[in-house]
């Protein structure tokens, strides 16, 4: 037998917080408010660096993608476990899961590789404080964050096709097989 994916369900059954019914009401609205406070501020922190001319520096210029990534790194995750919430659905595709946990990795990776570029952005100015703007140019500023987009998106691509190499347990839940996924990235799990 070659070694491959021989899942035959096409969905995971996500196992949520609480199945107490008079708590999911509770668990929705902390998770949604959390969810529009992250989205809220860091719009409003992406909105002050455009508008206001005296941020328009390399700092706040990372700060800025790094408030969008967080953006996108939080909307990966949250709008689907407030509507498996809302809809007391449990399940999520093969397809999905996969692609959630693409775009987990890459905003996860990239907002690492954005805080590294962040930490040498105040390595230099700080030790070197008169060579600084000569330095820290607008151009190498939006190379590094390429450089950082295209090492996440291809580090986040490797990872998932690993995964998808992977076979998963399965178990029964009230006589119906499920696959059990008990945390997100299954090559961190031991079997």
């Amino acid at each position: 037998m070659e070694p491959g994916n021989n899942t035959g369900f096409p969905e995971f059954l996500l196992l949520g917080f609480s199945e107490d019914p008079e708590l999911q009401p509770l668990i929705f609205r902390l998770f949604l408010s959390m969810y529009l406070v992250t989205v809220l501020g860091n719009l409003l922190i992406i909105l002050a660096a455009i508008s206001d001319s005296h941020l328009h520096t390399p700092m706040y210029f990372f700060l800025s993608n790094l408030s969008y990534v967080d953006i996108c790194f939080t909307t990966t995750t949250l709008p689907k476990m407030l509507v498996n919430i809302q809809t007391q659905s449990k399940a999520i595709t093969y397809a999905g899961c996969i692609t959630q946990m693409y775009f987990f990795l890459v905003f996860l990776e990239l907002n690492n590789f954005l805080l590294t570029v962040m930490a040498y952005d105040r390595y230099v100015a700080i030790c070197q404080p008169l060579h600084y703007t000569a330095l820290m140019t607008p151009q190498l500023c939006g190379l590094l964050v390429l450089v950082c987009w295209i090492l996440s998106v291809l580090h986040a691509l490797l990872h998932s096709l690993m995964v998808l190499r992977l076979s998963f347990c399965t178990f029964s839940v009230n006589s119906t097989r499920w696959f059990n996924l008990p945390v997100l990235i299954p090559s961190l799990m031991t079997w």
